[in-house]
Order: structure tokens, then sequence, then C-alpha cells
């Protein structure tokens, strides 16, 4: 399973939400390069890169961020946060990214992303799908739908769709623990689908527990920045 820390931006910073509510913003010391250089000297490959300034306006902002990282480590970078153009996509990879999410533009735009699974091929793009009570919600999770999560993932499932990362946003940031019942659920109806699970990860255990589940992957992000996950255990994770 792989373990995908989320590394979040506003103005270059690295900050954390709680349930994505941006008057909640928590500013760490460590700036989005030096936090990605320690995920990598602690064996993480991957990590998921947040424009939330993004997110909020609709068009990514912190294509700098994503250019130092990519172009200072090996990681590889999910880039995500206002994708909504082939053109936001375009940059995305140009300035490193080696794979996007994308979120609100697959509830407005359904063919557009559909398209995108065909010209930028399933590896590159995975779909967001964050979700409170099941119901999805869109615009760095400021605004509601009536859609619901499994109807909504199964509209691209069925169009050949690889990689999901879904959040329950009531978990986000609460290190109350995941949503185990509903990985669980997604994992049984799409058995295909490589899951990426994120939202409420307290501790290892919760990501011992979430591998046990079935999911491909796990997005953490407030649990090693409050200090609940260590990078040492992250290396005994890995290392097995």
């Amino acid at each position: 399973m792989q373990l995908v820390p989320s590394i979040t931006v506003i103005k270059g910073r690295t900050i954390r939400l709680t349930q994505g509510n941006y008057d909640q913003e928590k500013v760490y010391d460590d700036s989005p390069l030096d936090v990605a250089i320690k995920f990598e000297d602690h064996g993480i490959k991957r990590v998921h890169l947040v424009d939330l300034e993004g997110a909020k306006k609709g068009a990514p902002v912190n294509y700098p961020t994503l250019e130092m990282i990519a172009g200072h480590t090996d990681l590889k970078v999910n880039f995500s946060g206002g994708l909504h153009t082939d053109g936001d996509l375009n940059k995305a990879f140009e300035f490193g990214a080696e794979s996007v999410t994308a979120a609100t533009i697959a509830v407005y735009n359904k063919e557009l992303f559909s398209s995108w699974l065909m010209s930028y091929g399933r590896e590159k793009l995975a779909l967001g799908a964050d979700s409170l009570s099941r119901m999805i919600r869109v615009g760095g999770w400021q605004k509601d739908t009536k859609i619901d999560l499994f109807d909504h993932i199964e509209q691209f499932y069925s169009k050949g769709l690889k990689y999901l990362k879904t959040t329950d946003i009531s978990k986000d940031g609460a290190l109350e623990g995941p949503s185990f019942d509903l990985y669980e659920e997604l994992a049984r109806k799409f058995p295909d689908l490589y899951i990426f699970a994120s939202g409420g990860v307290r501790h290892m255990e919760d990501i011992r527990k979430l591998e046990d589940v079935g999911v491909y992957g796990v997005v953490f992000g407030k649990a090693f920045y409050e200090g609940h996950i260590i990078l040492d255990e992250i290396d005994s994770f890995l290392s097995k």
C-alpha cells in the first residue's frame, strides 16, 4: 500500500485546514520543499500537493511550489487544486507534476473530464471525489451538491477510471479516525479501482487498518504535522 503525504499550500506556505474551513488555517514553519525533502529522505516516493488557493479560485495559483518540489526532489508529485482546463493540466505537467487529481470539473463538465481520461491517459489522471454525508462537495469543499458519491464515481468507473482520491470531509483534519466503513464499501463496489483514502488518519494503526480494508493508498497530513505520525514510523512501515 502506498503512503502519500499531503502538502497543502496557500501563498507558498505549508498549511492545514480542518474540514475544509479556510477560517481554521494553521501555518507550519517548514516550507513545502523542506517538508517534501524530509519525506523523500525517509522513503516516501509520492506526495499529494494541494493548491488550496487554486481550489477556491477555480484556477491553479501555486505552480511555483510544484516546480520547486519537482525540481529539487525525485518525488512523484500528484497536483490538485482548480484544474479546470486543458491549459491548467498542461501547465501542471510542464511544471513537473507526475499526475493530477481533478474534482470540481468532473461535476460541472463530465464530458471534459472523460475526454482527459482518453487524451492524457488514466495513469496521469485521478478523480477527486470528496463528500460530506456521502454528497459531493466542490470548489475547495465550499459548495455542496445533491450528487451521491457512489453515483458520481460510477459514471467514470464505467469509462475506465483507474485512480480515485476520496475524502470524508467530516473526518478531515479532525484526528478522529477515517471512515473505514465507507472505504470498505467503495472497495467492494469498485473492485478494479485504485482507491486513495483520505481524511481522519490519527496514527500508523489507522493506516494499517486501511491496508486491511483493501485501499491502494492512504493520503495523510495533519497526523504528521501534529506529531502523531513520525518519520521513523514511516520508515518502519515502508521497509516491511
